[in-house]
């Protein structure tokens, strides 16, 4: 019995925006891939818009010239949705704090924590460092000291800090009646797990 044909999506492949960034990222100007590539200016541009499709052959040409991968322009972006409510619950020693990881677990180059803190919430009554090589605290809600060993920082809605991440540091709500709600990026990520 042979198998039933696959029947076509009908999902148009857009190419156009792949290839004007790598066109970018390369220096070209439309003039000039264009007469390297031995196609019109025109025609470029409206490949760059999707509005028409190359052929093989000059598909092929376009990426020889740029030194790009012909598949790479066909492969889906790498993106991960991660939902607040979803997001794996974390606890890095805090006291009257919500954590959650909001990048996959599996993701190498940075690590993005929502904290909520109740008033009066702290990262901890003692210094701590993050195996990290930068720290990013976003301040959405409320205000928050950061304190350092020889410094404190207050941050309001707004406000953001940037420190090395292995600054001996914590951190505290000052308010007693209002919550506050931060963003917490670390980059590389100084943990990882499987998702």
């Amino acid at each position: 019995m042979r198998p039933l044909p696959v029947s076509p999506t009908n999902n148009e492949v857009r190419i156009g925006a792949k290839l004007r960034a790598a066109r970018k990222a390369h220096g070209f100007t439309l003039d000039q891939l264009a007469a390297a590539a031995g196609l019109t200016k025109g025609f470029l541009s409206r490949v760059e818009r999707d509005e028409t499709s190359p052929s093989v052959a000059s598909l092929i040409t376009l990426c020889e010239v740029m030194s790009l991968d012909v598949g790479s322009l066909f492969t889906a972006s790498d993106a991960t949705l991660v939902r607040r409510e979803t997001a794996p619950a974390i606890n890095l020693g805090g006291t009257g704090v919500n954590e959650r990881l909001m990048t996959p677990r599996r993701e190498p180059r940075l690590q993005l924590i929502h904290t909520v803190a109740e008033p009066g919430g702290t990262g901890g009554t003692e210094f701590y460092t993050i195996n990290c090589q930068l720290e990013v605290v976003y301040v959405l809600k409320g205000v928050v000291d950061v304190v350092f060993t020889d410094r404190r920082q207050r941050l309001a809605a707004g406000d953001a800090l940037t420190f090395v991440g292995n600054e001996p540091h914590t951190w505290i709500n000052t308010s007693q009646s209002r919550s506050a709600e931060l963003i917490w990026v670390l980059v590389p990520a100084p943990w990882s797990g499987s998702a």
